[in-house]
């Protein structure tokens, strides 16, 4: 593994009950690289993110971090270490302002910060996601695209190495997008390794450097967006055989 790669994961596989989720997944994402995680529906994909976080243990495999094993930490450890995310289905404290919501994390960090230094760190996020005049709103308040960048500012206030967005792009009208995207790139540009869960195209045409493609659980394709997304058996995963 290089010195610049923040994520090595190989052979991992995790089954629940009969079902083998994920299987024999292996992939890595550098510092200041955007990888896209690709797949129809039910490929495993927000699974491998779960694994690679800590919310789940693989049954095989290993997921190191900057070189070091992190398959068998529990969650709070890896987010100290430097892995952060946000989630498909949205998850702020809704009966906690914004602001409140960010110092979280400021606070619970690796480099955790207090009082008005924190503070400041979390009202610089908000702004940063566009949220700078919304700092005492309560979450619970918010629409569903504001609580998005709630949590991905809640997320950065971790200072992660490596960010996972699971569909973080979906359901933003064209402008958002066009902000969305231009957000997540300025991360690159910070050297965070980003590992991007994503459906819509446009933002992964735009931001990866590779894609990952799943299918049932395994890994069908690896290279460039254009690449993949002109594979065969990508788009036989994504189509089905007859309209492939």
């Amino acid at each position: 593994m290089s010195a610049a790669a923040i994520l090595e994961v190989a052979n991992l596989s995790r089954r629940f009950g009969g079902l083998l989720a994920v299987d024999d997944v292996s992939l890595r994402v550098a510092a200041g690289e955007i990888v896209g995680l690709l797949g129809p529906n039910g490929s495993g994909k927000t699974t491998v993110l779960n694994l690679i976080s800590g919310a789940l243990r693989p049954d095989r495999g290993t997921v190191l971090l900057s070189g070091a094993p992190i398959h068998r930490l529990p969650a709070f450890r890896i987010a100290r270490m430097g892995v952060a995310r946000t989630f498909q289905l949205v998850r702020v404290l809704g009966s906690m302002t914004c602001r409140e919501n960010v110092l979280a994390g400021v606070a619970f960090g690796a480099r955790g910060q207090w009082g008005a230094s924190a503070r400041r760190a979390a009202d610089e996020l908000l702004s940063r996601v566009g949220l700078g005049e919304r700092a005492d709103t309560p979450g619970a308040d918010l629409t569903y695209i504001d609580q998005k960048r709630l949590e991905l500012a809640r997320a950065l206030a971790l200072r992660p190495a490596l960010l996972l967005l699971d569909e973080w792009l979906a359901g933003l009208n064209p402008a958002e997008l066009r902000l969305g995207i231009e957000l997540v790139r300025s991360l690159r540009a910070q050297g965070v390794g980003i590992l991007l869960v994503e459906h819509v195209m446009d933002a992964i045409r735009s931001l990866c450097d590779r894609c990952v493609v799943m299918n049932a659980g395994r890994v069908i394709a690896e290279g460039t967006p254009a690449a993949v997304l002109a594979d065969a058996e990508v788009v036989r995963a994504y189509l089905g055989d007859e309209d492939a």
